[in-house]
């Protein structure tokens, strides 16, 4: 009976899909835009120490302390921090990301970031480090492996240096065992009824009822959205709990379009123009002209060649020279347009420059024209 269920529900799921990439060029899965609520990794860091450096380490008193703890924790010989000052070792922090899914025994990239002043970790190697969460908790040891930095760094005897990439900073693919596990539960049990929460990446009231609505048409009466970022789906009381899976999988494959805000972003420290694809504009019209002023500054010598200058003596004179001048600018009428494409066209006849646009943009915004949300980086 489930079999049949599953057939039938995985057909409409199938015609929901096509039907939504005929429809609309701009369907996107539900798995692009939203995000599992409960599925999230966790950071993990601690405190190493990378030995086997060819002078290019930090040679601090933290280093060598840590490597006397080391030592002694070990049961080798006792010796002073001081005596343990070296170039060939480093203080590093290391940094991991504990996935959802990571379970004991599994292998996790590790990233080392040089703490004092050490020049280079090229060719070093990291020794056992515990790998703790911020509850204090260790859920990860990183083994002893070499750091890859992808640098290198060419020095003269006479202190010229050419450095590729950073070297100061690597990585270890695998570099850790996971030593305690954090599953993420995304299934949620609210009034003895089993949930599924579905979070958007951008808030939207328009795109968030039309993912309600396309899971509605597959499980009907099972989802409802909360707010414009939250969409809440029930579990049927028919999908055992080891179908659980394939359940999440068929909401997540399903296509929607979903709705673009109008909205131009400006980012104005570099020039960079992001327009959304339904921003309009009201038919306006717009000059755009430059004032462009030049200043030649010049020093020329004065030698004195009439008579009667006998006490004249030879100087040097500053010359500036000023010119202002003004460019046309035309008034050119922008009919109202709809697309970004017409847009862009009426735009591009100003023959403006990105920094200009960056100016019509605000003056537009502020002349009511502007049908959209202008946002300034």
């Amino acid at each position: 009976m489930k079999s049949r269920i599953w057939k039938k529900q995985m057909a409409a799921l199938c015609g929901l899909c096509l039907l939504g990439l005929i429809s609309s060029g701009r369907a996107a899965r539900v798995a692009d835009i939203v995000q599992v609520y409960g599925i999230r990794g966790n950071p993990l860091f601690g405190t190493g120490l990378v030995v086997g450096l060819n002078g290019t380490g930090d040679g601090s008193l933290p280093s060598a302390q840590m490597l006397t703890s080391l030592l002694q924790r070990e049961g080798q010989i006792s010796l002073s921090p001081e005596t343990l000052r070296s170039g060939n070792i480093a203080l590093v922090m290391v940094t991991a990301e504990l996935g959802p899914w990571d379970r004991e025994g599994a292998l996790i990239d590790i990233h080392i970031s040089a703490l004092g002043a050490a020049q280079s970790l090229q060719g070093g190697t990291l020794l056992a480090t515990e790998l703790k969460g911020l509850d204090g908790e260790v859920y990860a040891v990183a083994r002893v492996a070499s750091v890859s930095t992808s640098s290198w760094t060419v020095e003269g005897k006479t202190g010229s240096k050419v450095t590729k990439n950073h070297p100061t900073v690597g990585r270890i693919p695998n570099g850790a065992y996971v030593e305690r596990a954090e599953t993420s539960r995304f299934v949620q049990i609210i009034g003895g009824r089993r949930y599924i929460t579905l979070s958007l990446r951008h808030h939207n009231f328009t795109t968030a009822e039309r993912i309600r609505s396309a899971i509605d048409r597959l499980y009907p009466d099972c989802a409802f959205a909360e707010d414009p970022g939250t969409i809440r789906v029930r579990i049927p009381d028919n999908v055992a709990d080891s179908e659980i899976m394939k359940f999440t999988d068929s909401l997540l494959q399903l296509e929607v379009e979903v709705d673009l805000p109008g909205i131009v972003v400006i980012n104005e420290r570099t020039g960079t123009i992001v327009v959304g694809g339904t921003v309009s504009i009201s038919e306006t019209a717009v000059a755009q002209g430059d004032l462009v002023v030049k200043i030649k500054e010049q020093q020329y010598v004065s030698q004195p060649t009439t008579p009667f200058t006998d006490s004249a003596t030879t100087a040097v004179v500053d010359d500036t020279a000023l010119s202002i001048e003004e460019r046309e600018g035309h008034l050119i009428s922008l009919p109202r347009t709809v697309t970004v494409e017409e847009l862009a066209r009426a735009l591009n006849a100003i023959g403006a420059s990105p920094r200009d646009l960056i100016s019509i943009f605000d003056a537009l915004n502020r002349a009511g024209a502007l049908q959209a949300k202008l946002e300034m980086m």
